[in-house]
């Protein structure tokens, strides 16, 4: 009875393989031509939006104040050891500006206002003012003589208007080395006032207050923001890409930083290596197919299978609209390795009916016609390889519930490329086969037998593993229990925090740089680039410092005085940036009137008149120093405080620069505290948000629902064994046994994720959710063997033999390839594709080294402790 449903199926397969071919043939054709007419182009990662409190303040930021939080690439120029402040590297940085602008497809995102700024334009602005005091000098001498003592800065800021690039290009041409020397050490210099951006902030942070060199220097380029703009997010990055071509061309050391920069460097990447990992993977993977199957037709059948389940991968994705992005990139090194493993599941069985090896209720043993031998043999795995398909869709489908768009998609196309394998594997390549094992037939052609069956050494490797079991089962359970207790306390100390940084290109290897075209790589800075940016500068742009919402009394003069603490407190944090004069990066309401009082009499005027403790700031009347401040310096007010139009102060922000290479977790803790030391100085409310508190959020949101997809992944793959087993053989407790192995390999991959220092984050906890799905793949096909073989044999001692050697040779060669085809993106140059195939990698050894090891002596163990041999019959437990 238990072979009914199955042995229909096979009797179709069998009996109308022509109609089977067609059929599936026909459907590949339809699902294949979602490829041509559908619509996939290139996507991002993604990313997610949930609401929390700090979501919720970002948003009110963006409504309400006047924030710089705009597109920004940086322009960084170096010379280690040398001098990067001298009048022909400045004036480069100037013409350079204004080639930028001239270039119709880079000017076009340049933001309207802001454009570029460095302090190539704060000296060639002081050079203008000089020029034009000058020139008013020879015009009115009496008027001259009375300002002869004024310095540079104030020059600057007495000019009439700002001076156009061109003038500012013309002033600095006039100027000569001395003179450019004078103006930086004015403008630099500890008690300068110069009006517009800090020069310091163009600095290192470890430039040294007063002098007139650096070793680097930076320059900003606003561009539009693409979701205020008509400028689309591929226009502001392919600008920023047209701009280090400038920028590599006119200095010997420099680059540009920025979204468009690291996504050009990332596709290159990924294009760099499918070039050097795809003929790696092919050569793989025909050489264990040709050890394995040592048939050039069954070579080429399985190879016509993945093609066909490479088509409907396609032909989905089309129909759908699914973006291509990295995380994608991993699926069709998937798919090809489970085709693989069904293959030789198919191929394997049947050889094994054919030559009489494999033993069935209504068969004798002895040699079979193709046609018998691929009824008995697809008999004998369909249900297999079915159960097997749903066990694995489920832990790829799991990761529907993240909140991540591209994980979304991996889950959609992976578990229709399960459903793809089992259609072609269970219906069209055996039949397939058929057609050619029946044409051979006729021709006389020798059979050739399952690897593993017979003689040889790997046959002998496979009974041992059944010996082992038999002879010291309890041995082997305690030794595998260890090392997965050993895994599981290892896992308790895996890095669970995110770093963007950790998804940048690495730079390709000696060996790799040294393979001729086209295979060799290309150089990738982006990761060194943003090391050498954090430990130098302050990251501008979009999403890249951390911010604090406050509300409440924000005229409370204790607002001021706790803004102002936190700026010399928080230098200690490991993740906030420290500036060249020691405080942190923190533009504040009280950093803001420091620096317009520094500027304006009229507003130092009114600072000095209330403050008690000559700290610089008010301590009475703050409301009205505000509205002053509103009134002299509406811009930079506007950045800091948030004035209705009933002209009540509702709310304050504070904007933390961070480093760029920290993990989201990091910065998120260290903005948090900053807004906790606020909330305990002043009567007000203080929330921490801003891009990477947002990140930090969403991720460990991520983190948790993906988490509860792996719950869920478990629990549906247990239910479903423990069901099947008991319906099908009254032996409930079979299921138990099967996904047991499972979580053993698991806890051994995270244990070696512990010791390999690989972080456990909303990237890799996908890759484990998909090691129980391919672990219970191959549990399945044992527990099935060992169970068929029981039924037809009184000794546990070939049993075991038999299920191990059949099953297990067609288990190593799946593992061998599948392992292959995921270790070879170990070679890739992209970070989440290595972590993805190492990992994946190694889940599949695992899961085999488990199968075949702590699953027979689990099922030693239920033998013995039930004292039954019989496991055919209903009664069986």
């Amino acid at each position: 009875m238990k072979r009914d449903l199955t042995s229909r199926y096979a009797d179709v397969v069998a009996s109308r393989s022509r109609l089977v071919i067609a059929l599936v043939l026909v459907v590949s054709a339809v699902v294949g031509a979602g490829a041509i007419v559908g619509t996939t182009g290139d996507g991002d990662i993604g990313t997610a939006r949930l609401d929390s409190p700090e979501q919720a303040a970002l948003d009110q930021i963006e409504s309400t104040y006047e924030t710089d939080d705009a597109v920004v690439a940086q322009i960084v120029v170096r010379d280690r050891g040398g001098d990067v402040l001298t009048r022909d590297s400045l004036l480069r940085s100037l013409r350079l500006q204004r080639d930028l602008r001239e270039n119709e497809s880079i000017n076009s995102t340049l933001h309207d206002e802001t454009k570029l700024v460095g302090i190539e334009n704060i000296v060639a602005n002081v050079a203008y003012a000089h020029e034009q005091r000058d020139s008013h000098t020879t015009s009115r001498p009496s008027t001259a003589a009375r300002n002869n003592t004024s310095a540079s800065a104030q020059s600057a800021r007495g000019a009439s208007q700002t001076p156009t690039l061109d003038q500012q290009i013309a002033a600095l041409e006039a100027s000569s080395d001395e003179a450019v020397e004078t103006y930086l050490s004015r403008i630099l210099g500890p008690d300068a006032s110069v009006p517009g951006n800090d020069p310091a902030e163009f600095l290192p942070s470890k430039y040294e207050p007063g002098t007139s060199s650096a070793d680097a220097r930076t320059t900003l380029v606003f561009q539009r923001n693409p979701d205020g703009s008509a400028a689309t997010t591929r226009e502001v990055n392919d600008a920023q890409v047209a701009i280090e071509s400038l920028v590599t061309e006119r200095f010997a050391d420099a680059f540009v930083f920025g979204q468009g920069t690291i996504d050009a460097e990332s596709s290159q990447a990924i294009g760099d290596t499918f070039i050097i990992v795809t003929p790696v993977a092919i050569v793989l993977l025909l050489v264990v197919l040709a050890i394995a199957y040592r048939d050039i037709v069954d070579v080429l059948v399985s190879v016509f299978g993945v093609g066909v389940v490479m088509v409907w991968y396609a032909g989905v994705q089309g129909w759908l609209g699914i973006p291509s992005n990295s995380t994608l990139i991993a699926v069709p090194f998937l798919l090809i390795g489970l085709s693989i493993d069904y293959s030789l599941h198919v191929v394997m069985r049947y050889r094994e009916a054919r030559a009489g090896v494999l033993d069935t209720d209504d068969e004798t043993a002895g040699q079979r016609d193709p046609t018998t031998a691929m009824r008995v043999g697809v008999a004998g795995v369909v249900l297999a390889l079915a159960t097997a398909a749903f066990s694995t869709a489920v832990g790829f489908s799991s990761n529907y519930v993240s909140p991540l768009g591209s994980i979304q998609d991996f889950a959609i196309l992976s578990s229709v490329g399960i459903v793809a394998i089992f259609v072609v594997f269970a219906a069209l390549v055996p039949a397939v086969k058929l057609e050619l094992e029946r044409v051979f037939a006729r021709r006389g052609r020798r059979r050739n037998v399952a690897v593993g069956v017979g003689s040889g050494r790997l046959n002998g490797l496979l009974s041992g593993a059944a010996r082992l079991a038999q002879r010291a089962p309890v041995v082997v359970l305690v030794v595998s229990l260890l090392l997965a207790s050993a895994g599981a306390y290892g896992a308790t100390g895996i890095d669970t925090e995110f770093n963007q940084a950790d998804f940048l290109p690495q730079d390709a290897p000696a060996w790799m740089k040294s393979l001729p075209e086209p295979f060799a790589p290309s150089d990738y800075e982006a990761s060194e680039n943003l090391d050498y940016l954090s430990d130098n500068f302050r990251q501008r742009g979009q999403g890249s410092a951390g911010q604090i919402l406050v509300r409440g009394n924000v005229t409370a003069p204790a607002l001021l005085t706790a803004t102002d603490d936190v700026t010399h407190s928080v230098s200690s944090r490991e993740t906030v940036v420290v500036g060249s004069d020691g405080n942190a990066a923190i533009e504040s309401p009280a950093s803001v009137l420091r620096s317009v009082a520094a500027q304006n009499e009229t507003v130092a005027g009114a600072i000095e008149s209330r403050d008690t403790d000559g700290d610089g700031l008010p301590e009475r009347d703050v409301a009205a120093v505000y509205d002053l401040l509103f009134d002299v310096a509406p811009e930079q007010a506007s950045s800091v405080l948030y004035r209705s139009e009933t002209g009540t102060y509702e709310s304050a922000r504070l904007t933390i620069g961070v480093e760029g290479d920290a993990s989201a977790q990091s910065v998120a803790g260290d903005v948090r505290d900053v807004a906790s030391a606020i909330e305990s100085d002043a009567p007000v409310r203080a929330t921490a948000t801003g891009g990477p508190v947002i990140t930090a959020v969403v991720q460990s949101a991520l983190f948790e629902t993906l988490v509860e997809g792996f719950a869920i992944t478990l629990g549906v793959i247990l239910t479903l064994l423990v069901g099947l087993y008991w319906v099908r053989y009254g032996a409930p407790g079979v299921g138990l046994v099967t996904i047991a192995p499972v979580l053993i390999a698991l806890a051994w991959l995270l244990g070696t994720m512990a010791v390999l220092d690989i972080p456990f984050n909303s990237e890799t906890v996908v890759i484990t959710s998909l090691a129980i799905g391919l672990g219970v793949d191959y549990s399945i096909h044992v527990s099935e063997r060992f169970i068929d073989e029981r039924a037809q044999r009184d000794s546990l001692a070939d049993t075991l033999s038999t299920a191990l050697t059949g099953t297990g040779s067609a288990l190593l060669g799946s593992a061998v390839t599948t392992a292959s085809g995921f270790g070879v993106l170990a070679l890739s140059l992209s970070p989440p594709l290595q972590r993805f195939g190492l990992v994946t990698g190694l889940s599949i050894i695992y899961a085999f080294v488990a199968c075949m090891t702590v699953l027979p002596c689990l099922l030693v163990a239920r033998e013995r402790l039930l004292g039954r041999f019989s496991y055919g019959s209903p009664d069986a437990r």
